[in-house]
């Protein structure tokens, strides 16, 4: 698996992923996370994953000659309590249905990790869906971090996780 920098030219190949992911979620009637629309026909998730393209914030993972996930990091969203300390946040992580499986989200996590002790960062954050049976928080915990504060946008339920990294 190889991880590239993404940019402008790969908006539309992330948006696939989000559009195949939500289409995934809701043929197992996980309508919470996502909704039942395609994210590619969300003007604020295309406004979104754009910024992050344009500042140097996406991420690629590379597997079988394909774009298999996507990451996109940076700043803590609004509607998260602030860290106390220097910290990277993951914004966007999705793996290609097709991936699902072969470690993909996995390999984009160490990628975070890398890069927030490259910028002498000792804090990962994330945020995610909390609902129904919180599968994707125990996602998350399963890949090393804890469940810290919840918050609601909305009716949307969400968890803040964090790790704390080792220095090299």
């Amino acid at each position: 698996m190889r991880i590239t920098p993404g940019g402008p030219g790969d908006i539309d190949t992330v948006l696939g992923l989000l559009d195949d992911a939500t289409a995934w979620l809701v043929s197992i009637g996980r309508t919470g996370q996502w909704g039942t629309q395609p994210r590619s026909a969300n003007p604020r998730a295309v406004a979104q994953i754009t910024e992050w393209a344009e500042a140097g914030r996406l991420h690629l993972a590379h597997l079988d000659g394909q774009v298999a996930g996507a990451l996109g990091v940076g700043a803590a969203m609004h509607y998260v309590p602030p860290a106390t300390e220097p910290e990277l946040y993951v914004n966007l992580l999705v793996t290609g249905r097709a991936f699902a499986g072969r470690g993909v989200g996995a390999r984009l996590l160490d990628h975070a990790r890398e890069m927030a002790r490259e910028r002498g960062a000792h804090l990962l954050r994330v945020d995610c869906y909390a609902g129904g049976d919180r599968k994707l928080v125990r996602y998350y915990e399963g890949q090393g971090f804890t469940a810290t504060d919840t918050f609601a946008v909305s009716e949307w339920p969400g968890q803040v996780l964090v790790q704390r990294l080792r220095s090299g």
